[in-house]
């Protein structure tokens, strides 16, 4: 074992993986037979061999060894199963050899779980007749499918299951005639099985890669189909979306958009997409978005259907974006793979700005770079804005550590350092650097250092040298302005939510491009960094300054009370993207105590006539925040919902109900959130139209009468103010919907409840089996959202943590983690930080530990935050007429 990380040891490696799954129980327990075959080179004289292993009942194992001319054969003597660290050790009664050529045979079963992790079922309701043999109850059919990523491979057969022992991969299972088996390479061979009804399905060997990446499925397919534009040794490729079957029109638009991006990522990146298909599949329960397997990618619904009918148009955003993500990881990632979990970020904050890139390319018309601004750059600061965030590059020992890191610190945070980057280099020579990186490590495993090693050949520049302090420390700089006539001094220091960084969490010094705009041709950008903790600049036009131009960098600005009402009076010379980074900054600083929430509240004040949706999102986002909390103030509360209600009711009433024919997407949107948002806090006749609405809809007089991109909007409100009513409505709708995005949209309408009876029985809904695992932490995160059921939700959760939450979650701890930390927090109260401390305090918490730790460095956040401006916000609302 190395002395950072608990992997295998090194004395064999493996070449090629031969899988045969048969015996397939498609009822009862979902148990299968396996059989696998691993090539190997034994390169150390060793009586062990160890493997991963999870949940399997290994029969039997033997090596095959050819040795001095003659081949032999020997059974290990002894299988013994390490469970905390997932393995199988072989044991043979004698020294193995050291050989180059080798086969490892080992007999074994395994359970289709129900867990989303390994091979696994799903659970669907068919929407037309499904044929015969399909797995199904009294309720529900089922479809196979796999989630290797990041070690659960092992879940599904013996293997070394550590990313840079890369093999190649051949597999064939035993499916009934009538289904539809698929897997990452192109079908080889069908041949008939013993078993009456029976077929056996093999498939071509893949390329070398890691065994996160295989997969198969198998299940009641159907797919659209179109091809490449571009010619990949002289052919167009096939491009595929499968669905079970009655969904497959809904894959059309992920499968246009899906052919053009593979030709473009093809193009920008200068490396052919290197196999001979691409198959997008999407899955019924899913613990993430999606997962890209090599040629066989994996998908939520929502994140690759989308039907024109009946989709918010907010999906269709979705499904362009993760559709690009995964096709990016199929060059970042699996052509070229981290050498280890710890270098996570070189997979997902790459396919991150480049599926954005992507999708800009596409959609132009979207703004993506705006949404990415608010949404990718803002998330990515809300976590490393904590003690309890860690550096891009983190150290992972083990399976359990892996699934914490996939954050928003490897995604966004990683992202956005490369989105500065890239916008420093020039995003041409940086795709330049991105291909030579490729082309010198495909089909092997890299390092953080040779994307640099790449990056700085490309451009000339030392990228490693500014760089590695943004990768391997924690945290971000706020840049602090002082003025003085004619020039600004700039100082950077460590940006903490909580306000109170000590000297020894300040020791970093960033390289901050500055990007500086001044004077009257705001579209000029002066460039330059800051590579000390202070500097002067010189020849400011004191008229206007505006530093990070489209909030390229990341970092926050703190500008002194008098620039930034300056600058919001002057906010129609700014970006959208700067527009949004002044909210955010001021918003951000407000809770750290380095700015004022008076100061945010005097700055959106002026922004009633703003029209752009990702614009009107970061206000709606940062007055959220602080109405959540100052919720226990009953006045405060109040007047800062009058505030509200005051700033979006000339855009609300200005947008009206009605989608017309060919609107623009940000447009309609627009009108989804600010209606939303009017009724929410109050907005009488919006609440009026809404009820209006919502009664029509729900009994069936008129489905017409709420627009698919309005549901939302309408649910939320219909929940808010209809009491028990519009509760059960809204719950009949998530039982009988057939739209894909209609049970999400349901779930985060029920956690408006009002009331403690209300919010209990929707837990108990949200527990119960009508509720998916993978959807259960949507439900509970709008009740947290909700400051008058968040502390029912908390009473509940410590009441029923060992029979009901810990149980039904704990088999996936992606999706634990994920719930403790979006169930907890929302609470501004140090007393309830405490009762969470005390309450974890002797329990096993790994696999959602970091989840703690992020709770309660924003619990004390927000705590201190109310602590300290209350009073200050309450004489302001005053002052105001709010109150």
């Amino acid at each position: 074992m190395a002395a950072d990380r608990d992997i295998l040891p090194d004395s064999v490696k493996p070449s090629n993986y031969a899988i045969s799954l048969y015996d397939l129980e498609y009822g009862g327990d979902f148990s299968y037979q396996g059989t696998v075959k691993i090539a190997l080179e034994i390169l150390k004289t060793t009586k062990k061999i160890v493997l991963n292993s999870l949940q399997l009942k290994i029969h039997s194992a033997e090596l095959k060894t050819e040795h001095t001319k003659t081949e032999q054969t020997v059974k290990a003597s002894d299988i013994s199963y390490d469970e905390r660290f997932q393995r199988a050790t072989f044991t043979f009664d004698d020294d193995l050899p050291i050989v180059s050529s080798a086969e490892l045979v080992v007999k074994f079963q395994g359970t289709i779980n129900n867990l989303m992790a390994g091979f696994y079922r799903s659970r669907y309701k068919p929407t037309v007749p499904a044929t015969a043999s399909v797995a199904r109850d009294d309720e529900f059919h089922y479809m196979f499918s796999t989630q290797f990523e990041s070690s659960d491979a092992r879940r599904a057969f013996p293997c070394f299951d550590e990313p840079n022992l890369k093999a190649t991969f051949d597999f064939e299972i035993e499916i009934p005639k009538d289904q539809v088996a698929l897997s990452n390479m192109p079908m080889k061979d069908v041949r008939k099985a013993d078993k009456s009804g029976l077929q056996i399905v093999s498939f071509d060997r893949t390329p070398v890669m890691s065994t996160y990446l295989l997969a198969w499925a198998v299940g009641d397919f159907e797919y659209v189909e179109d091809f490449t534009r571009r010619k990949y040794n002289g052919k167009s490729l096939p491009v595929r979306v499968y669905t079970t079957k009655g969904l497959k029109e809904q894959g059309r638009f992920a499968l246009e958009v899906c052919h053009q991006i593979v030709d473009y990522f093809s193009e920008i990146f200068r490396v052919d997409y290197p196999l001979p298909k691409v198959d997008l599949i999407a899955v019924h329960e899913f613990s993430h978005g999606a997962m890209e397997n090599w040629g066989l990618i994996t998908y939520r619904t929502t994140a690759v259907l989308f039907d024109e009918a009946k989709s918010d148009q907010k999906y269709r955003n979705r499904v362009a974006y993760v559709v690009s993500h995964e096709l990016a990881h199929q060059w970042f990632g699996n052509l070229v793979t981290m050498d280890w979990w710890s270098e996570l970020w070189l997979n997902e904050g790459f396919a991150t700005w480049v599926g954005w890139l992507a999708v800009d390319h596409l959609y132009p018309e979207w703004d993506v770079w705006a949404q990415f601004v608010t949404e990718s750059l803002q998330t990515g600061f809300g976590l490393d804005s904590l003690r309890n965030s860690h550096p891009i590059e983190v150290p992972v020992r083990d399976a359990l550590e892996v699934d914490q890191i996939f954050d928003h610190i490897s995604y966004l945070k990683g992202s956005s350092v490369i989105r500065m980057l890239s916008a420093h280099l020039t995003v041409d020579t940086f795709l330049l650097g991105v291909s030579k990186y490729l082309q010198k490590h495909q089909y092997g495993n890299a390092t953080t250092n040779d994307l640099w090693s790449a990056l700085s050949e490309a451009s000339g520049k030392d990228v490693n040298t500014f760089m590695d302090p943004w990768i391997r420390k924690i945290g971000f700089p706020v840049v602090t302005i002082a003025e003085e006539p004619g020039q600004i001094s700039v100082k950077q220091s460590r940006f903490l939510l909580t306000g109170d960084v000590k000297p020894d969490e300040d020791e970093t010094t960033w390289w901050i491009p500055l990007n500086l705009k001044t004077g009257a041709d705001t579209s000029s950008v002066k460039l330059g960094a800051l590579t000390t903790k202070e500097h002067t600049i010189r020849e400011i036009d004191d008229t206007f300054y505006k530093l990070n131009a489209d909030q390229v960098g990341f970092y926050r600005v703190n500008y002194p009370p008098p620039r930034l009402v300056k600058l919001g009076a002057t906010r129609n010379q700014l970006s959208t993207q700067d527009k949004i980074g002044l909210v955010a900054d001021a918003a951000a600083l407000a809770i750290s105590g380095e700015g004022t929430t008076t100061g945010v509240l005097s700055l959106v004040e002026g922004f009633g006539d703003e029209t752009n949706l990702l614009v009107w999102t970061q206000i709606v986002n940062a007055l959220g925040h602080i109405r959540s909390v100052f919720s226990e103030d009953e006045q405060v509360s109040n007047a800062l919902k009058k505030f509200t209600l005051k700033l979006v009711t000339p855009a609300t009433e200005q947008l009206g109900w009605d989608f017309p024919a060919g609107e623009d997407f940000l447009r309609s949107q627009l009108r989804a959130l600010l209606i939303a948002q009017a009724g929410l806090v109050g907005h009488e006749s919006v609440v009026s139209e809404a009820q209006k609405r919502f009664k029509l809809f729900t009994s069936g007089e008129d489905t017409s009468a709420v627009h698919p991109s309005l549901r939302s909007a309408i649910f939320r409100i219909a929940v808010t103010y209809g009491g028990p009513e519009a509760y059960e409505a809204v719950k009949e709708e998530f039982k009988t919907t057939t739209s894909l995005d209609g049970k999400e949209i349901a779930l985060l309408a029920l956690g408006r409840v009002q009331t403690p009876e209300l919010a209990k029985d929707f837990i108990e809904f949200n527990f119960s089996d009508a509720v998916a695992i993978q959807d259960k932490h949507s439900g509970a995160s709008s009740l947290a959202a909700n400051a008058k059921t968040r502390l029912t939700q908390w009473e509940y959760i410590k009441h029923n943590w060992e029979d009901v939450v810990y149980k039904q979650l704990s088999g996936n701890m992606v999706v634990l983690e994920r719930y403790v930390r979006l169930t907890l927090n929302k609470f501004a109260s140090k007393e309830v930080q405490k009762d969470i401390e005390n309450f974890f305090e002797r329990k096993d918490n790994r696999g959602y530990d970091r989840a703690l730790g992020v709770v309660k460095d924003t619990v004390e956040g927000n705590a201190r935050y109310k602590e300290r401006d209350l009073e200050v916000v309450r004489e302001w609302l005053g002052a105001k007429g709010y109150l």
